[in-house]
């Protein structure tokens, strides 16, 4: 079992913050963490907005979040803004954890290839975006979580001004 985190979650979705769709991938991301022996310290259902989802990490980052998790607005549709809304923000990206995500995601499904899935570090924050249907937003953060750890550990020594 790894060292507790404290998690914030994002929802991105337009439906479910309009309260047109039943959130999923939120709850279930929350199970995964409590299962991973981390605390969810917050969460939130925003729409696919870039600066909602920004204003979302940043404030998650601000409250003490060392892991923030989103799920949706990762694919090729027009409204998906995810990872544009967190490169704009970010201050490294870390490939391996897309990459990774990706590569074992195609052993379960050939549309693996169309997510942009990615990581980053944000502020003093872990951020990973993860795709928007539940069992594969839960997959692919089991494929990193060995990395979330020592990842957490060194974006919270990173200085926060120069």
């Amino acid at each position: 079992m790894s060292q507790d985190i404290p998690v914030g979650i994002i929802t991105v979705s337009d439906r479910a913050s309009a309260g047109e769709y039943e959130d999923h991938g939120g709850p279930a991301l929350r199970q995964a963490c409590e299962g991973y022996g981390w605390s969810v310290a917050a969460e939130a259902v925003v729409p696919d907005d870039k600066e909602r989802i920004q204003t979302s990490i940043r404030a998650f980052s601000d409250q003490g979040c060392g892991l923030i998790l989103t799920t949706g607005g990762t694919g090729i549709a027009v409204r998906d803004v995810t990872p544009e809304a967190i490169r704009e923000i970010m201050r490294v990206e870390i490939p391996g954890f897309g990459e990774t995500m990706r590569m074992r995601s195609l052993e379960i499904t050939p549309n693996a290839i169309l997510s942009r899935s990615l990581a980053a570090i944000v502020d003093r924050s872990l951020v990973i975006a993860l795709p928007g249907k539940p069992s594969g937003a839960v997959e692919c953060l089991s494929f990193v979580e060995g990395a979330i750890p020592h990842s957490v550990k060194l974006a919270l020594r990173v200085p926060t001004s120069c």
